[in-house]
């Protein structure tokens, strides 16, 4: 696929690196424990203001403090793992780590939607509040979730991640913790690139880098300028063995089959009418397929179009980002800052032809030319016989593959951009202020190529518009082909606006006993968000076939804030106790919301210097966002029984919570009230939501034994309870939890038969004149816990090649999760999911009960050569009612187990060379051995068959490109 960047996106980019350059700019500094670990326990953080007295704003908390350790357990990810292995997109580091289960990535093509995103826990992304260099990102659609693609990995100096919500100290999202990107300064000039090429000369990538860094009026003013090009190339599943075959079929016995669909490009007729079915291919009910031959049909026998190998794997992007940031001192101390960053983001999807189904009305004349005379014979019989009276046209029910049009293909074009402008500095001797504003905002443009007009096929099928040959493989002219096909082109923008300031210092010199002083900070926010969603006319219709319709969708809110913390440590000896606690009261302008308050306390104990003790607790929120409050609604009619019509409902708590609806009570207990077994329903956002709720704690030690130099051990365990999150279930489930289970018309399950006026008319019939609203609800819940244990250790071996020393440094790290468990209850009353070591229909992606991430990296002078080992353990199908293994499938993936290699050579101060090797052996999803149609028994258990997301395996968790040379070169001057 091509890509064009355009001259008016690279001038506007232009501009903004000029004005950079120009302006009295800002950025805040970081102070880094440099090591080429994967982690490390002291967490790289970011300076404030009175850095040269030793001060440092931890992540999680906005306090300037000298203990560098917090309450809070902090992961820290160095910049050197993201040299070390060869990754220029942040979500292929973000992925490996143990805290995070993959949301959608350069591997999601169905479903996909052209981002990377982070999803902390598995708790869902717009649980995952990310921020870079302490702030809120930009986010790219109406869920209001970051798409890591618009941070530049060539600057992050670290990330940190902290569990647990942090809503008290950084608002709303913060439920399952908080994700901060920290870029750092430059000095001089950098420029870079890379190259990446699978084994199988496939999958290429490559970036180039370049950044700018200076210090300007005497030092007091400094900024950073950065531009970056990434290039990636698809690949498709074709191009590989295990994912070239759709595979399926617990109903073909005890084997797998290369599987697919049954929309065919010969076509598929379906007769469901009331005609003599008699002396015909469709007696029985059957369905008939057209031979090779156009115009002839016979009964279809297992026949399947293998859709897989057209589908990508790995998702093409082209992708540009600049920005810089800076800052300048105005003087007294005050200093001036500002952040700049722009992003032109293009990515693909692909998938197989548009699958035509549904019924549709034949013309008989209109066809005929194109049917054998037997088997238009036999359409003529059925219709003769129709007890309907249109003796020209007939209903058929086809299914249609137009393979004649190509693929499918959808193309995102995300144009971001985010400014951010500020002021810091002194208030007397012991305060400092911090005030900013921020604005963000994210275009997409959606193109989607290959689809279907439903009207246009139809009119092509009955006669009105020029006839269409649908009766056989590649019967489509391109003429055609040109008439029933249709581009859709949609489009969402999103915008954020945070005001922010905050006063923070200490309380004089007051301090408890040979301690600091106690520290505070107090401040006050307002954000802003709105959001829309514009589909074109043929999508949101529906007739658009080949991709899902969507409703237009337009909302915004804004939330005033104002927040608080204290920390206060006390000595005694040489023990040391901290205590810390934060709060924050918000104000929201969704009334269903309103005011809430979140809070947060923490201890931290360290007896003697070697160990510390800590422990936290937390309540955070999560506002409902734009796409949940205010999606586009439309109505539907699904099938369902009214509680109303029962004959429990005549008496007891079912009779009440009726009347209260407005039945009447005659008409309790009776059937007439609903005469149809389908309800209409309105489906789309809910503006009644009310906020998400989550409590969590944590407490763990922090071991650093003097007598072992360099080593680190850090244990956490943490729980997180979410309640009263947002989810949509089934109008039946709404009708029985509401009328049969709580039966409280002011419960918020209850909400879409009491929260959007009345539902009925006088006789107490639900009509469309107001059907109940099934939006989202605020009634599932989650709740995980387990443990993090961080390990490194650094030391030096007597061996060198390269140092005059005879030793060089060795350097180890570890960092993993024990998942305890992990636990969602869809609605009260619902079968409890344990999901903790599951994967599957009901768990989706693959939570392992340990992961983790190590690394061994020895530095001799020059030269660091450094292996890197990822490993997830053996995960369990979640489905009961299907034994997969009783059809050779997988109830059950093996452990799985990965190892890098790397080379980094600095040939001098100016100029680093690095070389590496992803997945060194080579471990992908097992190639299918066939055996006529069917999979052999032999199966390593990663080819997942049904039982699967994409390319018969979960691509995002397990790696599907197989062994992966990359080669980069770095230059400072």
């Amino acid at each position: 696929m091509s890509y064009r960047f355009t001259k008016a996106s690279l001038l506007t980019g232009t501009i903004m690196a000029g004005a950079m350059m120009a302006a009295p700019l800002a950025a805040q500094t970081t102070a880094t424990n440099n090591t080429d670990d994967l982690t490390d326990q002291e967490p790289a953080l970011q300076a404030a203001p009175d850095e040269a007295e030793g001060l440092i704003v931890v992540t999680g908390s906005r306090i300037a403090r000298r203990n560098v350790e917090t309450a809070a357990p902090i992961a820290v990810v160095n910049d050197e793992e993201f040299q070390l292995s060869g990754t220029v997109n942040v979500e292929n580091v973000i992925n490996t780590l143990p805290q995070v289960v993959p949301g959608t990535t350069s591997f999601s093509n169905n479903p996909g939607n052209g981002t990377a995103t982070l999803n902390l826990r598995g708790l869902g992304s717009a649980r995952t509040l990310v921020l870079v260099n302490g702030r809120r990102w930009l986010s790219y659609d109406t869920a209001q979730v970051v798409d890591l693609n618009t941070i530049p990995s060539f600057l992050l100096d670290g990330v940190d991640v902290v569990t647990g919500g942090a809503s008290a100290v950084y608002g709303s999202d913060a439920l399952s913790g908080v994700v901060n990107f920290r870029l750092r300064q430059v000095e001089g000039i950098e420029v870079g690139g890379q190259y990446s090429l699978t084994e199988r000369g496939d999958g290429r990538r490559y970036e180039i880098h370049g950044a700018i860094g200076t210090s300007f009026a005497d030092g007091r003013g400094s900024a950073t300028v950065y531009g970056e090009y990434y290039n990636r190339d698809s690949v498709f599943q074709g191009d590989r063995g295990f994912s070239n075959f759709a595979l399926g079929g617990e109903t073909f016995g005890e084997n797998q089959q290369q599987f697919g669909s049954s929309t065919l490009p010969n076509g598929v007729i379906r007769y469901f009418g009331d005609g003599n079915r008699a002396g015909t291919e469709f007696a029985a009910n059957r369905a008939v397929v057209f031979d090779d031959t156009p115009g002839q049909f016979r009964t279809r026998a297992g026949d399947t179009y293998n859709y897989a190998p057209v589908n990508y794997l790995q998702l093409p992007q082209e992708r540009y980002l600049i920005g810089g940031y800076a800052d300048y001192e105005i003087g007294g101390g005050h200093r001036a800052y500002t952040e700049v960053t722009y992003v032109n983001n293009r990515v693909a999807q692909e998938l197989a032809a548009t699958p035509v189904t549904g019924t549709f009305t034949v013309n008989l004349a209109t066809v005929q030319p194109f049917l054998s005379a037997e088997d238009f014979a036999q359409l003529v019989q059925l219709n003769a016989t129709e007890t309907d009276g249109d003796p020209d046209n007939i209903d058929l029910f086809l299914q249609r593959r137009t393979v004649e049009t190509g693929s499918r293909n959808s193309l995102d074009e995300r144009n971001a951009f985010r400014v951010l402008g500020g002021a810091t500095g002194p208030i007397g001797s012991y305060l400092d202020y911090d005030a900013y504003y921020m604005f963000s905002r994210t275009r997409n443009a959606n193109v989607q190529q290959g689809n279907i007009s439903r009207s246009a096929f139809q009119r092509g099928l009955d006669g009105t518009d020029p006839a269409i040959n649908i009766f056989g493989p590649g019967t489509l002219t391109p003429a055609a082909v040109d008439q029933i096909s249709i581009l859709a082109q949609n489009g969402d923008i999103s915008t954020q606006q945070v005001v922010n300031a905050a006063i923070s210092g200490t309380l004089g010199d007051f301090a408890l006993g040979t301690a600091e002083p106690v520290a505070f900070a107090i401040g006050t926010e307002y954000r802003k968000v709105t959001s829309e969603f514009i589909p074109d006319t043929a999508l949101a219709s529906g007739d658009v076939i080949g991709f899902n319709a969507g409703e237009a969708t337009q909302g915004e809110y804004d939330v005033k804030e104002v927040f608080a913390e204290l920390n206060i440590p006390v000595e005694f000896g040489s023990a040391r106790l901290e205590l810390s606690g934060a709060a924050r009261y918000s104000d929201y302008s969704l009334d269903a919301v309103g005011g809430v308050w979140t809070y947060a306390g923490g201890v931290e104990f360290a007896p003697i210097r070697d160990v510390i003790l800590r422990g936290q607790y937390q309540r955070a929120v999560r506002a409902p966002n734009v796409g949940e409050l205010f999606g586009g609604q439309a109505i539907g009619f699904p099938g369902a029984t009214d509680p109303c019509t029962t004959a429990g409902a005549t008496s007891g708590g079912l009779r009440d919570i009726c009347l209260a609806n407005g039945v009447p009570a005659g008409s309790l207990g009776d059937p007439a009230i609903q005469l149809n077994t389908q309800i209409p329903s309105l489906f789309g956002g809910n503006p009644a939501l009310e906020e998400e709720t989550s409590t969590s704690y944590t407490f763990g030690v922090v071991l650093q034994p003097s007598f072992v130099p360099g080593f680190t051990l850090t244990a956490d365990y943490f729980n997180i309870e979410i309640e009263d999150a947002i989810t949509t279930i089934s109008l039946a489930q709404s009708f029985d939890l509401c009328f049969n289970q709580v039966q409280d018309p002011d419960s918020g399950v209850c909400g879409p038969f009491f929260g959007n006026g009345p539902i009925r008319n006088s006789a107490g019939v639900i009509t469309e004149a107001n059907p109940p609203l099934l939006g989202g609800q605020n009634i599932a819940s989650f709740e995980t816990s387990g443990i993090d244990l961080e390990v490194s250790y650094s030391t030096s071996v007597p061996f060198s090649i390269f140092t005059d020393t005879g030793e060089q440094d060795f350097n180890i790290s570890f960092l993993g999760t024990w998942t305890e468990s992990f636990d969602f209850l869809a609605f009260p009353g619902a079968d409890l999911l344990e999901c903790e070591g599951q994967f599957g229909a009901n768990c989706g992606e693959p939570r392992p009960t340990f992961k983790w991430t190590s690394r061994a990296s020895f530095i001799d002078g020059p030269l660091t050569t450094s292996i890197r080992w990822r490993h997830l353990s053996s995960v369990a199908d979640d489905d009961d009612s299907v034994d997969y293994a009783a059809f050779n499938g997988v109830e059950e993936i093996p452990a799985y187990d990965l190892f890098d290699l790397t080379f980094s050579f600095a040939a001098s101060e100016r100029a680093t060379f690095t070389f590496g090797v992803n997945n060194i052996f080579d471990e992908l999803p097992q190639t299918p051995t066939f055996n006529g149609i069917f999979v052999s028994s032999e199966n390593d258990g990663t080819l997942l068959g049904d039982n699967q997301e994409q390319a018969n395996t979960y691509p995002s968790t397990y790696d599907v490109l197989g062994r992966d040379f990359f080669v980069s070169a770095n230059f400072k001057f």
